[in-house]
């Protein structure tokens, strides 16, 4: 259903086989009397022309068991309700959330998984009902800007965040929280972010920097961004500019529906095609962040289909370097084992035209993702030979060994503190 995707086991499909009884009369199903079902014995005499046998089914009940333990508990939320209001100087606030009621439509999924089963299919899209949320604008302005319903939600998780990640996530929220972007204008990212740094009030968390993954301001802020991304891209709307993390980063599953900013090189844009203006709220519950669009929604139709992977690499050997940045004699990890791979998603979307034209567009997402080494460094005095000794299998040169020895004799080598 959209980015979220429930893999099962195969062990969890061959539970829902069962022996279900089917009887024939002259070769034609049909219901048998009472008398004849409830009798034990397979052995018994049947009538002229009757046949019982026992072929292979799905239980039904099983799969709807499954559905509701691991996918209707995932999705189901219920509907909320806000108020929106508007100051004179133009700064929207909300009373409340207005998050979308959801529910997963287990009679219509089950029988979808039956016919996929029944005909080879691997995956299905699931049959999830939405319900627009109770949503009172109390300010007229913002009405007649065409803010009436919600027209998209952006979601995403960032459970085991550590402590500054979560604060840069729920800093970098608020900047969006309030912002309308008009009709026709392309939304910036970066633009409506601003200044990232100490100052803006963000605490430094690992980021991206080239080959290392480092401490920086900001480190997390592609949680917002990806979360912005998925509510436009799933919604439709066009998007002008979006780029994967260089490696596949565990926050952002499924990969390829991930979108990485770092100001102002790179940027997350797409236009606003809607009838009306967009209206943003963005708020953190538990370890999910969401961006909701207010607006109108038009008679568009968009589903996305993957992640579709191929090109998988293992990580490359284990990597290390010197550096003078940290202790002598103490590690730091830089990077983790990551694989490669390449990713592609399909947004399928339809359009009706004012004059009542249909227009279908196929637009394919591309992902690349490097294969990544564990890479450590390991702290060495300023104006150390080993400085320049990098290696690419973890192994050190006999002399860059034999005066890591004596450096590390004294003083004791620490874990890093940090975690990718």
């Amino acid at each position: 259903y959209q980015h979220h995707i429930f893999t099962l086991r195969a062990a969890q499909v061959n539970s829902w086989r069962t022996l279900r009884e089917e009887w024939r009369y002259e070769g034609s199903a049909f219901r048998a009397p009472q008398e004849l079902r409830t009798e034990s014995d397979e052995s018994q005499d049947l009538p002229v022309g009757v046949l019982r046998t026992r072929i292979e089914g799905w239980d039904t009940e099983a799969i709807t068991t499954t559905l509701r333990t691991n996918v209707a508990n995932i999705l189901d939320r219920p509907v909320g309700h806000v108020v929106i209001h508007r100051a004179t100087d133009g700064v929207v606030t909300f009373d409340g959330i207005g998050l979308p009621g959801r529910s997963l439509d287990i009679s219509a999924s089950t029988a979808l998984i039956v016919a996929a089963l029944d005909t080879g299919v691997g995956d299905i899209t699931l049959s999830v009902r939405e319900i627009q949320p109770i949503i009172d604008i109390a300010d007229p302005e913002l009405r007649t800007l065409g803010i009436t319903e919600v027209v998209t939600v952006g979601e995403s998780e960032f459970a085991k965040s550590p402590a500054p990640r979560r604060h840069n996530i729920a800093v970098g929220l608020q900047r969006f929280n309030g912002h309308i972007i008009p009709r026709g204008e392309i939304f910036s990212f970066n633009a409506v972010l601003g200044p990232v740094n100490a100052a803006t009030g963000y605490k430094k968390e690992l980021v991206i920097l080239g080959e290392r993954t480092l401490p920086d301001y900001g480190g997390g802020l592609c949680q917002v961004s990806t979360t912005a991304y998925r509510g436009a891209w799933e919604y439709g709307l066009p998007i002008t500019d979006r780029r994967n993390h260089s490696f596949a980063v565990r926050y952002y599953g499924p990969q390829g529906t991930d979108a990485t900013v770092y100001p102002p090189n790179t940027d997350l844009q797409f236009t606003n095609d809607t009838p009306g203006s967009l209206l943003l709220q963005t708020y953190v519950d538990g370890d999910k962040a969401y961006f909701i669009y207010y607006g109108t929604r038009d008679g568009r139709t968009s589903d996305v289909y993957g992640p579709y992977t191929w090109d998988q690499k293992s990580p490359p050997a284990d990597r290390s370097e010197y550096t003078a940045d940290i202790p002598a004699g103490t590690t730091r990890k830089v990077g983790d084992a990551v694989p490669g791979m390449r990713a592609a998603w399909f947004r399928v979307r339809e359009m009706i035209t004012a004059s009542g034209t249909t227009i279908e567009s196929v637009d394919p997402v591309y992902s690349i993702y490097e294969a990544r080494p564990l890479f450590t460094q390991i702290g060495v005095p300023a104006g150390s030979p080993l400085l320049s000794a990098t290696t690419s299998d973890g192994s050190i040169s006999s002399v860059a060994a034999s005066s890591a020895r004596s450096s590390f004799a004294r003083s004791s080598v620490r874990p890093p503190r940090r975690r990718n």
